[in-house]
């Protein structure tokens, strides 16, 4: 594969050169300044079923789709997120697509890229580093040590981190604990991916919460004095990053929350510079629709004041045969009837979609051991709902193979209008937030809530944050708060143990069931199986 140079990739997306800051000769910076008078174009949400073992395949479905766009003579913008080395090097490995549907230069992306995720750390440990400094040097804000809220952070799954101790020893601070989040899941990548612009995102930074006094009483990112040495840093990584696809079509990249502890959606930057680059943008959200897509319906959609046009749900037959009982070995023989019992969390999926008053195209990932039977059972499912479905081709034939999906979704877009509204209202109290997502989105009969949290949401309401966005922090591997159960499970409580205020980005983040905001590696991490490939 030969790539084109990033300035030539700059011309065909229409960006001036004064405009375009080269990393290299493949990946660059935009200044996206230029940009503010144009008339935004429309925007495609990808996301998919519940994530499992077998693969969905959205990211590859997201960029095939853009190269499939070019295929058939329309412009088209990609804009993804920018993976973390914590899955990088974990279980899940690289996050630029696969096969002939990738975006370059995938090994730079999927590690240093420009560096926006050491920027972002460096902010979030600097801070950490003034608070413990703060509290030594005598204290003047009264800062409670064992009320600090604000966690350092790591770009890596490192689950011995979760909790440590820091002052120990003479000369060396105040003895408290702490411990580490993934950088992906610290609120300064949230205000990142929320900030419409440089002075949005010193704002947010601004009133962020990072501790409480002996009083109670919050103290702010401002009260530190450390927002302008926070915006030195993160003055480059602002900027949405240029990149193109394997088939040399323009790809933007910028930002990585993820969707099961974060808001799991690209940035808002380099979402508005991509609508006014192209009249269409296929983007993506984070793990499956109950996640990311809920979180960019909810979240996103009213913090940027915009609307998708559509949404493509992406599922494969293999997944479905898992969500259907099929154990991953047994995945490649065919099992129509499992399959038919795996269709039921599609649908879930596809009704909430529906709930928000979006048209939806599904796209079924093809995988050599797919069946006749089992596409076809797809097909009849699909259609009994209106529901246009597409065999996604990317990953053996590139755009070749999504040309169809992407007539589809043309197709869509002008004959079926969307009625976009949130779910979620702001007027509502962060407890029914929370339970209508639980109960419209997850299916679950309700909520219970840990006197942790109950106590935090009281506070929380008494604190005026009562109009906070939430940002629920759940297993991507079921609807439910427990990974076991996949397909479609019934009878069943979401439980809520702690609650999380993010003050800067303006949400409150419940977790529930085991989730943790510091991944663990696996027995066997990607990083070990390295060992025997190439560097």
């Amino acid at each position: 594969m030969e790539l084109e140079n990033i300035r030539n990739i700059a011309k065909k997306a229409g960006i001036p050169e004064e405009n375009l800051e080269p990393y290299g000769r493949y990946k660059a910076k935009i200044d996206v300044s230029f940009l503010k008078d144009e008339k935004p174009g429309k925007v495609i949400l990808v996301t998919a079923i519940t994530p499992t073992k077998a693969g969905e395949g959205k990211t590859t479905t997201s960029i095939g789709l853009a190269d499939g766009f070019a295929k058939i003579g329309q412009k088209a913008m990609l804009c993804l997120r920018e993976p973390a080395l914590g899955p990088v090097f974990g279980i899940k490995g690289g996050a630029t697509g696969g096969g002939k549907s990738t975006v370059e230069p995938s090994e730079d992306i999927n590690l240093h890229f420009t560096g926006d995720m050491h920027a972002l750390t460096s902010s979030i440990n600097l801070i950490s580093a003034v608070i413990d400094n703060h509290i030594f040097q005598g204290n003047e804000l009264h800062i409670d040590p064992d009320r600090v809220v604000w966690r350092r952070a790591l770009d890596m799954n490192d689950r011995a981190l979760r909790e440590i101790t820091v002052g120990q020893g003479n000369k060396n601070g105040i003895e408290r604990k702490d411990g580490f989040v993934i950088t992906v899941a610290s609120e300064m990548m949230a205000i990142l991916c929320l900030a419409k612009d440089e002075n949005d995102f010193h704002r947010m930074l601004s009133r962020i919460t990072v501790a409480y006094d002996y009083d109670g009483k919050p103290v702010t990112v401002a009260d530190l004095r450390v927002t302008h040495a926070v915006m030195k840093l993160m003055k480059e990584a602002l900027k949405p990053n240029l990149v193109q696809t394997a088939e040399g079509n323009p790809a933007i990249i910028h930002g990585g929350p993820f969707a099961n502890i974060a808001h799991g959606c690209n940035s808002l930057i380099a979402l508005e510079a991509s609508r006014r680059l192209a009249p269409i943008t296929v983007t993506e959200a984070g793990f499956g629709a109950d996640l990311g897509a809920e979180k960019f319906l909810d979240i996103l959609c009213p913090y940027g004041d915009f609307a998708p046009s559509m949404v493509v749900m992406v599922a494969s037959a293999r997944a479905l045969k898992s969500h259907g009982g099929v154990p991953f070995a047994d995945l490649e023989k065919e099992n129509v009837e499992a399959l038919k019992k795996g269709l039921e969390n599609l649908g879930v999926h596809l009704e909430n979609i529906g709930k928000y008053g979006l048209p939806c195209v599904v796209a079924i990932n093809r995988f050599p051991s797919d069946t006749k039977a089992e596409l076809e059972a797809i097909a009849s499912y699909c259609q009994e709902r209106g529901v246009p479905l597409s065999l996604s081709e990317g990953f053996l034939k590139g755009g070749e193979g999504m040309k169809d999906l992407a007539s589809k979704c043309l197709e869509v877009m002008k004959t079926k209008e969307a009625h976009f509204h949130p779910i979620v209202e702001k007027s509502m109290s962060l407890k029914q937030k929370i339970e209508t997502i639980a109960r419209e989105i997850y299916r679950a009969d309700g909520v219970s809530y840990g006197e942790k949290a109950e106590e935090q949401l009281k506070k929380l309401a008494e604190d005026g944050y009562g109009d906070c966005y939430i940002c629920m922090a759940k297993t991507p591997q079921s609807l439910s708060d427990n990974p076991k159960l996949v397909g479609v499970p019934k009878n069943f409580v979401i439980g809520v143990r702690e609650v999380a205020l993010s003050s800067g980005a303006g949400f409150v983040v419940p977790l529930t069931g085991d989730i943790m905001r510091m991944p663990g590696l696996p027995k066997v991490p990607a990083a070990v199986k390295m060992e025997d490939k190439p560097w």
